[in-house]
């Protein structure tokens, strides 16, 4: 059986005058899209521009929402209560579903961002929070997610999920992402990136900072497109995995798609 992923990026970054990565070239590489829903990043003319952009070519639109931190780019740990984020993700979804609609497409997925992203993992009052907020919503959305408080969720509840491999981050032994503030936490070099990323896939292991062979399912790649080098390492990595054999398709049809 030939492997399948989608290969998703975070999109509709740009914040008025501000402009974060090169998303009309990244979506020519791309199966989906996380969309910022405004609370981190993105504004109505630029979610507007992005959700149209992708049904142009394809691309299934995501809502990716965040802590309200727009300072701090959703990165920042933020001491809110379960209703909060529950509410504040819903707002986002309700937001980002407006210019869905408006396009003639709908949310197929939901990536937490940044913090929030982290958070879900460990915290069981925010992974409940989010888990909420998508099963009110619409439950067929799927949660993009890493082993966790969230994953139990989703599968406590029959929501639909699929497992994300970070192309450029560090993890740690027990599979959670190493922190931003650490060195070390993004990697940079192409070669291991772009190598550790078609073992991910093709053989279901990576490899943590300090050396261990952690086994993995990866249903979805996640790239960045937010560095200087982003376009061009995205380039290689979908070259790269298509080299191996990988087959790249939005992540419905690699859910649905028979176990091998």
């Amino acid at each position: 059986m030939v492997p399948a992923v989608d290969l998703v990026a975070d999109l509709g970054e740009s914040f008025g005058a501000y402009t974060m990565g090169d998303d009309a070239a990244l979506l020519d590489l791309l199966t989906s899209a996380n969309v910022a829903c405004g609370f981190h990043a993105g504004d109505p003319r630029v979610m507007d521009t992005t959700v149209r952009a992708c049904v142009e070519r394809g691309v299934r639109v995501g809502a990716h929402p965040s802590f309200p931190d727009l300072a701090g780019f959703g990165r920042r740990a933020m001491d809110l209560t379960e209703n909060e984020v529950r509410t504040d993700v819903l707002y986002q979804l309700g937001a980002l579903s407006a210019f869905t609609r408006a396009h003639g497409t709908r949310i197929a997925h939901l990536a937490p961002h940044g913090k929030l992203g982290n958070l879900v993992v460990t915290r069981r009052d925010y992974a409940r929070a989010v888990a909420d907020a998508v099963e009110a919503f619409d439950p067929e959305i799927v949660i993009l997610l890493q082993e966790g408080e969230l994953a139990v969720e989703c599968r406590a509840r029959g929501l639909r999920m699929a497992m994300v491999g970070l192309a450029d981050r560090a993890y740690e032994d027990d599979g959670t992402l190493v922190p931003r503030s650490e060195p070390g936490a993004v990697l940079s070099d192409p070669d291991e990136v772009t190598a550790r990323t078609v073992r991910m896939v093709t053989q279901g292991v990576l490899t943590s900072r300090h050396g261990r062979d952690l086994p993995v399912r990866t249903d979805c790649v996640q790239l960045h497109g937010d560095g200087p080098e982003a376009l061009r390492l995205a380039t290689r990595i979908r070259a790269e995995l298509q080299a191996a054999g990988v087959r790249l398709a939005p992540l419905d049809q690699v859910l649905d798609a028979p176990a091998a």
